[in-house]
């Protein structure tokens, strides 16, 4: 039996969230909510709870990635979070309380793999499959799943 995981997808560019969410959607997952920013992340029900949220770094109204990973963490705790950016560079070594990267840009096999490796993990810690190259994990990411 598969989960079915709920993912989060935090982007403001239109065409790169709808291809991020047909790539959640055609590994057997499902898009909860989508948002823009930061203030569209907060005017979400607190009751949503996702289990994975992909997060770009640059967001509309002049609001960040790591803005949004802190709201996450306070609200959803349990929700595993991805940066997907092209910055890579300006994700600070603790990774701001993230699990991980993805670096734009990416491909539709990197980002399935991960979802696939992320959901194993989710469900079942840790992963029972190798980490694909397409996913750094951070520090936290290795200190939740041992």
């Amino acid at each position: 039996m598969t989960r079915i995981m709920e993912v989060l997808v935090v982007e403001d560019e239109m065409l790169l969230a709808m291809d991020i969410e047909a790539m959640i959607e055609d590994s057997g997952h499902r898009v909860l909510a989508e948002a823009a920013s930061l203030q569209d992340v907060q005017a979400l029900p607190d009751d949503l709870n996702p289990q994975l949220a992909f997060v770009d770094l640059h967001l509309a109204h002049n609001s960040t990635g790591f803005e949004v990973c802190s709201y996450i963490r306070q609200h959803w705790p349990d929700t595993l979070i991805i940066f997907v950016t092209a910055n890579v560079s300006k994700i600070p070594a603790d990774f701001s309380g993230a699990h991980g990267v993805i670096a734009k840009p990416f491909s539709h096999a990197g980002v399935v793999n991960a979802i696939k490796y992320l959901a194993d993990g989710a469900f079942d810690p840790p992963p029972s499959i190798p980490r694909p190259a397409s996913l750094v994990a951070s520090p936290h990411l290795k200190t939740r799943w041992g």
